[in-house]
């Protein structure tokens, strides 16, 4: 895909397949039969509607920081190299909005917002404050229950209860439904956290939930705020857990979809533990610390193994025309171009009233 000088990570600007993350992309699909078994049954279709996610992803977020760099936002919160985590555990649910499966995304998981069917103008809207999308101007963290997707909270871990509630409520009313949340590593030491995972295991609730290692907690490095496995956390609860390749869309999509249908069928909840890397700030106006944070041989292994661009070669290794990639990036571009425009000039037509400031409010 295109690359943006101005926008992107360096070592994206300078993007080359490195054949050997492509071996280990083959290699990580061929390391376990279940995982292989739902990666051989997607067809072109799904192949190619996983890689238009894992594009809208990105360019969701290039056009963000376009608007970070051009002062029309202070900051924006960003996906950039994590987007295979969220985008192959998304499609792998049931997302026919407020009858299908819910999330419960962090603000880093934005194309969890935009595969579940909330509108592209709405997500640039949020970070307009205007009153033209579900949180009336009020909140960044855009959720819409019509798509079937529940509002985040700054404190990341705490929605780990509200989605298990939601699992219980889907258990106790015999809905074949699945609730879904994501934990970066930091917020897997929140309370929340655990009681969420303790009450999900005891109740064989179906939820799905991934903790989500990007490899640093705002500005702490994992290795500085965490000592134990993640994986063993689903031991602890007693509840299956797995790792998966956070950069191989297809390990992430195989995983959730194992998980999710085992959910689905009554066996109750799966705990993912999904392996990242940052490779941004924790925010836009902190990316020169977040770089001081690893040795730039850290940024450029990781570099190496974008999800974007390594999913894109194994595509045409296997057959697919690059003009295919390429039309479908271009409709990408042009649909998130045109929501951001009409964001944009409605923003002083829908300022929120301030008369409805506590409507919604009920404590």
């Amino acid at each position: 895909m295109k690359r943006y000088k101005a926008y992107d990570p360096p070592e994206y600007v300078s993007w080359e397949l490195d054949p050997e993350e492509l071996e280990r992309f083959d290699a990580t699909l061929a390391a376990d039969p279940a995982r292989k078994a739902v990666i051989d049954a997607l067809d072109n279709d799904a192949l190619l509607g996983l890689y238009t996610a894992l594009v809208r992803a990105r360019l969701h977020d290039v056009h963000l920081k376009r608007w970070v760099k051009n002062g029309v936002i202070t900051k924006a919160w960003l996906a950039t190299g994590e987007e295979a985590v969220t985008v192959g555990s998304t499609l792998a649910l049931d997302r026919r909005g407020p009858d299908g499966d819910v999330v419960g995304p962090m603000i880093r998981n934005a194309s969890a917002c935009l595969e579940m069917g909330i509108p592209l103008e709405q997500m640039f809207g949020a970070y307009l404050a205007v009153d033209t999308t579900p949180c009336r101007g009020r909140d960044i963290h855009i959720g819409d229950l019509a798509h079937g997707v529940i509002a985040p909270v700054s404190h990341v871990g705490s929605l780990m209860p509200v989605m298990v509630g939601c699992a219980l409520g889907f258990k106790m009313k015999r809905e074949p439904r699945v609730a879904m949340t994501w934990v970066g590593d930091g917020a897997s030491k929140n309370g929340e956290f655990h009681e969420g995972a303790n009450f999900a295991a005891a109740l064989g609730l179906p939820v799905v939930t991934f903790i989500q290692n990007n490899q640093v907690a705002l500005g702490t490095p994992t290795s500085q705020h965490n000592k134990g496995a993640f994986p063993a956390f689903a031991d602890a609860y007693g509840m299956p857990g797995a790792v998966v390749d956070g950069n191989n869309v297809l390990d992430v999509y195989a995983a959730s979809k194992l998980a999710v249908d085992r959910a689905r069928a009554g066996d109750g909840p799966t705990l993912l533990v999904a392996e990242t890397f940052r490779m941004g700030g924790h925010a836009t106006h902190d990316e020169r610390e977040a770089r001081e944070l690893f040795a730039p041989d850290v940024f450029a292994a990781w570099g190496k193994r974008d999800p974007v661009g390594v999913f894109e070669a194994w595509l045409m290794e296997r057959g697919v025309p690059s003009s295919t990639l390429s039309t479908l990036e271009g409709e990408v571009d042009a649909a998130l171009e045109a929501a951001a425009a009409t964001a944009l000039s409605g923003r002083a037509s829908a300022q929120p009233d301030p008369g409805d400031l506590l409507e919604g409010i009920y404590a």
